[in-house]
């Protein structure tokens, strides 16, 4: 069994400069750290309990299988603030038949990102023995 310390999604975008305004500016993503130098340097931000790392530079965008599941506190708000910030959303937040409320937006290169808020009642705050 491979014991894994820690985990980072790779991101290769097509305009890494624009991506980073995304993440960092847009989203509003805290860095966790960067290297290199130039256009192409890279950047890592905190996602909970992961890292989504921006670095290099693909000719296409990445493969639409591509998808970023962000969980946050309040989606209303959340959905707001992205507005403010110049996010294009491609939904409103709306509660789910499985009870999650999920929005969505896209980066700069379609990448999907669902952004979900877990109700208090939903089944998946349960924990077996608390």
């Amino acid at each position: 069994m491979v014991h894994v310390l820690s985990s980072r999604t790779l991101l290769r975008p097509t305009d890494p400069e624009r991506s980073r305004d995304f993440y960092g500016t847009k989203l509003g993503l805290e860095v966790y750290r960067e290297f290199g130098t130039g256009p192409e340097r890279g950047t890592v931000y905190f996602l909970g309990g992961g890292f989504l790392e921006v670095s290099g530079r693909c000719d296409t965008p990445p493969s639409p299988g591509l998808e970023l599941w962000l969980q946050v506190g309040n989606a209303q708000e959340t959905y707001e603030q992205l507005v403010r910030q110049g996010v294009e959303m491609l939904r409103p937040p709306e509660r789910e038949p499985w009870g999650l409320i999920e929005m969505w937006a896209a980066d700069p290169d379609g990448v999907k990102i669902f952004i979900v808020e877990v109700p208090k009642d939903h089944p998946m705050r349960y924990r077996p023995g608390t």
